[in-house]
């Protein structure tokens, strides 16, 4: 019978063309002290040998599993792994990243002490072949998280949650559709805890993602998706819309409604 005090955690792994790193990850996933654990794997319609890699793990890990899809995007793929886990907790992660073997069962601790607490995270580090770098994230709260993100997509939160939050938005097609779920999954209530350990390690790579949707035009596009979604959210925090020089939003939506502008 299933330990109700050990519940299943599902880590799902979107992957597209990260073969020369994704053996790695899932090893990485697998090291985890937590049990029980499953993996799942989703093939994003890679080009490369991903999908031939993480079939050719599949007897060596038996909690493994496969998703092959073709290409829909990384939110389509996370919300493919997670419709299909088993786990009531869920940690997406990466197809190029790592976590500390610790990270998921500490994180699974608060969950079950705390039914409050919708998501754990913990510090990180970015990585990539020359070694490891601090990442300063800043502290949580509602208001900073309608100015910028610091909660990186390798968090735990309950598959009813993201459930409920509609899960990640796949038609956000201009990055950091992580940003847009953690709003939706926190805007109306819910207690965020970060681990004081360092149990995420996010590798740099040179045509990463991040980068890719870093120009003023996809911050532009961002921004407006954000707004007409969470208008009521900016409003509540920022009194008024999300501004391309993001930290004066509230300052100069007070301005506007001072002068009537707004």
């Amino acid at each position: 019978m299933q330990d109700p005090q050990k519940p299943i955690v599902s880590v799902i792994i979107p992957c597209y063309n990260q073969a020369g790193y994704l053996s790695e990850t899932i090893q990485s996933a697998f090291e985890s002290d937590h049990r029980p654990l499953e993996v799942i794997v989703v093939n994003d319609g890679s080009t490369d040998s991903s999908l031939q890699v993480t079939l050719s793990l599949l007897e060596k890990y038996e909690a493994l599993e496969v998703i092959d899809q073709e290409n829909a995007g990384v939110a389509s793929a996370r919300n493919a792994g997670i419709r299909q886990a088993k786990g009531d907790f869920i940690l997406p992660l990466d197809g190029d990243d790592k976590i500390h073997p610790q990270y998921i069962s500490k994180a699974v601790s608060v969950l079950i002490s705390r039914p409050a607490v919708k998501v754990v995270y913990c510090k990180g580090k970015k990585f990539d072949e020359n070694g490891f770098k601090d990442w300063n994230l800043k502290p949580f709260s509602r208001r900073a998280l309608a100015r910028d993100n610091m909660i990186f997509v390798s968090a735990l939160f309950r598959k009813k949650d993201w459930k409920e939050a509609g899960g990640f938005s796949e038609d956000m097609t201009m990055g950091r559709e992580d940003w847009e779920f953690w709003i939706k999954m926190l805007k109306n209530g819910g207690e965020v805890v970060q681990l004081p350990m360092v149990g995420f390690f996010y590798r740099l790579t040179p045509n990463s993602k991040r980068k890719r949707t870093g120009t003023d035009q996809k911050k532009r596009e961002r921004i407006a998706y954000l707004n007409e979604k969470h208008a009521d959210f900016f409003e509540q925090e920022l009194l008024g819309p999300l501004r391309f020089q993001r930290t004066w939003s509230r300052p100069y939506n007070r301005l506007m409604k001072l002068l009537g502008r707004l």
